[in-house]
């Protein structure tokens, strides 16, 4: 009916600019308190402070195109461990207590799992 295949590669640039914002918007404000954010998740400052600086990085590889694939895969592996640690330490429900339960973080891998999949479209720089 409508011909949406043509708009198909400025929807991937989009949802990559807009999970590598969600990304960047967590690592940064995780090494701004970084003793906070630690505590908070009940990981160890280095640990906190390495899970940060992947979400920049990866953020930066979505949102510019390099290497999307593999920052794709990577912070898939962060949202994994979230996932774990609400599902099995925290005992939290899917929708949660107060909109903090496992929903984001698996929208989050699923918008993770299109970029992997189509590569994030022909807008990048590097593959």
């Amino acid at each position: 009916m409508f011909p949406l295949e043509q708009g198909t590669n400025a929807g991937l640039l989009f949802l990559r600019v807009m999970t590598g914002l969600v990304y960047a918007d967590s690592g940064y404000k995780s090494l701004k308190d970084l003793d906070a954010r630690a505590k908070d998740n009940g990981l160890p400052k280095p640990m906190m402070q390495f899970i940060a600086s992947a979400e920049l990085a990866g953020a930066a590889g979505i949102i510019l195109g390099v290497y999307q694939q593999l920052a794709a895969i990577g912070l898939i592996l962060i949202m994994l461990g979230a996932i774990q640690k609400k599902v099995f330490v925290w005992k939290t429900g899917f929708w949660g207590k107060d909109g903090f339960g496992w929903s984001y973080d698996t929208m989050l891998c699923s918008m993770l799992l299109i970029i992997v999949s189509t590569d994030g479209g022909d807008y990048v720089l590097l593959r």
